[in-house]
């Protein structure tokens, strides 16, 4: 009997020294914490782009084939809902439907709503889930895949939206000294 007890001592003892490494999944790892830090930057830009364009320029576009401000907006908000939902394995939330007509506060809520929710996804993120499956813009992608997606389109739309600040003189958040 003490010839059967040993081997499985030994199993036992080595599954509970590979606990630790279910807890490290949990771990966010380097890739995760870095597209946090910089999915927070840009949230806060986007944000504040959105909110620095006086409410007269909302209907502002440099030409007939681009977004409007408030098309650009809405834009951001609706793709960053679906990606953090992919993301974080949840369900995006549902939100009023609104128009690029919409007031301009009831516009920069509801981007900054998105970004909440965005923020709600991004802390369930760790390293080893990067290969997951996921639904993706254009059908099933993986987590790491996304995160490159919304990365650039975060970053193509708050140049975007920095250059249009830029057309009607006002320096964008990120050419601001900060106080």
């Amino acid at each position: 009997m003490r010839g059967r007890t040993h081997p499985l001592a030994l199993i036992s003892a080595f599954l509970f020294i590979h606990q630790p490494g279910r807890a490290q999944q949990a771990t966010p790892g380097p890739v995760t914490t870095a597209f946090r830090a910089d999915a927070e930057r840009l949230a806060r830009i986007l944000v504040a782009a959105a909110d620095d364009m006086p409410p007269a320029k909302y209907q502002f576009k440099p030409t007939p084939a681009q977004m409007s401000v408030a098309e650009v907006v809405l834009h951001i908000a609706g793709d960053s809902e679906f990606g953090c939902a992919a993301l974080g394995g949840a369900k995006a939330p549902t939100e009023p439907k609104l128009t690029a007509a919409d007031s301009v506060p009831k516009l920069v809520a509801r981007l900054t709503r998105a970004f909440a929710f965005c923020r709600t996804q991004w802390a369930k993120l760790n390293d080893a889930g990067l290969g997951d499956k996921i639904p993706g813009y254009d059908g099933p992608t993986t987590r790491a895949a996304m995160i490159f997606e919304l990365h650039e389109d975060w970053a193509d739309h708050y140049s975007q939206l920095a250059n249009y600040l830029r057309l009607n003189g006002i320096l964008p958040p990120t050419a601001r000294r900060s106080s």
